[in-house]
């Protein structure tokens, strides 16, 4: 399905500045429109005119007045170099096999798009004026998920973009029908068929802008759920009989990690006034220490809130960057470059894997522990209404299990592997697609892990009363049984489980926290 309207947000001004995460996930997801302001428009009538300039001349220009890749040295005579961008374009469409999210591809336009108005590409207005109508109407080109290698930039799923562009290809409407890419714009009244001019194929499909949307969303979906995830491990800690002593903030300063920090401050608003900690703080409490499932807790959410905003820098440098090659200089010149190596981006989208892969590997062992009577301090196995005729949440377990594994198989690296192309002129490229592609899959995973341990976690704070937990923890509880009911004998837990997948989607876990423990950091 494409994106939904966005017609009540304001539009997103392209050109101005930097687009910020949360404007690609805007256009993205929501259908927020993109106008393109007057400024960038005029820097890319200037660079146009520069590439005009050169492409009537006999200098040999890559791209322009020569192939492409192994090909480089070939020279294209003048009256070919526009048939040349689109040879380009239909050859380098080669993608395969499922399509990619409509989402993922709505950024990848978008951040094409931002490339033109720095004024540094060389297309014509025109051409940056039809990615704008195809995002700005809900028309999503297919892209197929294998193709890219992330040097020379994300190639194969830009030239499917690309291909529709110019009238040929497939989109999908805001509605998810298929149909031809110049019915799209027949429906826009726009030229069904549209003729690529010098060097356009190339900047429409030379850049990172694949994996950089793939980075752009994973942030925003992860800074949501490390917030989750520090609710969940809340509710767990109750649950558990744990401590919030080691949570002080004198504790915590002894090793300042900021993201530590931030951790440890959050489980201290979300465990205030609880009852069920309360009745266990004094000297005759027998349990000297908590597991370090719930102990390390900051630790480790820390880890995962500075490896956040390490990503988020890389991509703050990328968003307000101008991939292509060859480049517009200010002075007229057009260069070759390797701007468009991916290794910037891959890097940080495998650090953001194997943060995932331990979020959710820590919070898996705290919903273990709550299952398991001998560790459980008096909860009935498996959180059961009646252990041995019922098995309550085992399998829910095993289920966080078999995703925690996947989830470690996809924290190793994309990044690490290369693997030549072109006849050897393109001989280390970045994978930085693929570590895209894996990172998505395990965001998608720990948001289920956290939503399983949350939907445990009320099971065992249930069984805990009449002892009340934490005002915000009781809020997430009420909203989780607004559409889970309190657990009984066994049932059917897969529509418990996508209900609580939902819930931790779209943040009203973490809003129904903030309701009693104030804004979280």
């Amino acid at each position: 399905m494409g994106a939904p309207s966005g017609a009540e947000q304001d539009p997103v001004i392209l050109g101005d500045r930097p687009l910020t995460v949360e404007e690609v996930s805007a256009v993205a997801r929501e259908g927020a429109a993109v106008e393109i302001s007057a400024s960038a428009q005029q820097r890319i009538q200037h660079a146009r005119t520069v590439v005009e300039d050169h492409a009537g001349s006999e200098r040999a220009i890559y791209g322009v007045s020569t192939g492409f890749g192994a090909l480089a040295h070939t020279l294209i005579d003048a009256e070919s170099r526009d048939a040349l961008q689109l040879a380009l374009v239909r050859s380098h469409a080669a993608g395969t096999g499922t399509e990619v999210e409509a989402e993922v591809v709505r950024a990848m336009m978008l951040l094409r798009l931002q490339t033109f108005t720095t004024g540094r590409t060389g297309v014509r207005l025109s051409t940056a004026q039809r990615y704008a109508a195809l995002l700005n109407h809900g028309f999503t080109p297919v892209v197929y998920e294998y193709g890219s290698l992330g040097c020379s930039g994300d190639l194969a799923p830009l030239a499917h973009c690309a291909l529709a562009v110019i009238g040929e290809g497939q989109v999908r409407s805001a509605e998810g029908r298929l149909l031809g890419a110049d019915e799209a714009f027949t429906q826009l009244q726009m030229e069904p068929r549209y003729a690529l001019a010098a060097k356009e194929g190339l900047a429409l499909i030379n850049g990172t802008d694949g994996m950089l949307g793939m980075l752009a969303l994973s942030l925003v979906d992860l800074a949501g759920l490390v917030r989750t995830a520090e609710v969940a491990t809340a509710m767990s800690i109750e649950a558990l009989l744990g401590t919030d002593r080691v949570f002080a903030e004198e504790v915590q300063a002894v090793r300042a990690h900021h993201g530590q920090s931030i951790s440890a401050a959050n489980l201290r608003a979300l465990l205030a006034d609880s009852e069920i900690v309360a009745s266990h703080r004094g000297e005759d409490c027998s349990i000297v220490q908590d597991a370090y499932s719930l102990r390390c807790a900051p630790q480790v959410a820390g880890a995962v809130r500075d490896t956040l905003a390490h990503a988020q820098r890389v991509a703050e440098v990328e968003l307000a960057a101008a991939v292509d090659n060859p480049v517009v200089l200010d002075d007229g010149r057009i260069e070759s470059n390797g701007n468009f190596h991916g290794a910037p981006v891959g890097y940080v989208l495998d650090f953001l894997a194997i943060a995932t892969a331990d979020l959710a590997s820590i919070g898996e062992r705290r919903t273990d522990r709550m299952l398991d009577p001998a560790r459980s301090h008096g909860l009935p196995a498996f959180l059961g209404d009646d252990p041995g005729l019922d098995s309550g949440f085992m399998i829910a377990q095993y289920t966080q299990a078999s995703m925690v594994s996947e989830l470690k198989r996809l924290a190793a690296p994309a990044s690490v592997d290369s693997i030549p192309s072109s006849a050897m002129q393109e001989d280390h490229v970045s994978m930085g697609w693929a570590a895209g592609r894996k990172l998505r899959r395990g965001v998608d995973a720990l948001t289920r892990v956290v939503a399983i341990e949350v939907l445990i976690a009320a099971r065992a704070l249930d069984l805990r009363r009449p002892l009340c937990s934490a005002p915000a923890t009781s809020a997430v509880i009420g909203a989780v049984r607004d559409v889970i009911p309190a657990v009984g004998e066994d049932r059917y837990l897969s529509p418990e489980i996508e209900a609580a997948v939902a819930l931790v989607r779209s943040g009203t876990v973490v809003s129904a926290a903030e309701s009693a423990a104030g804004k979280l950091g």
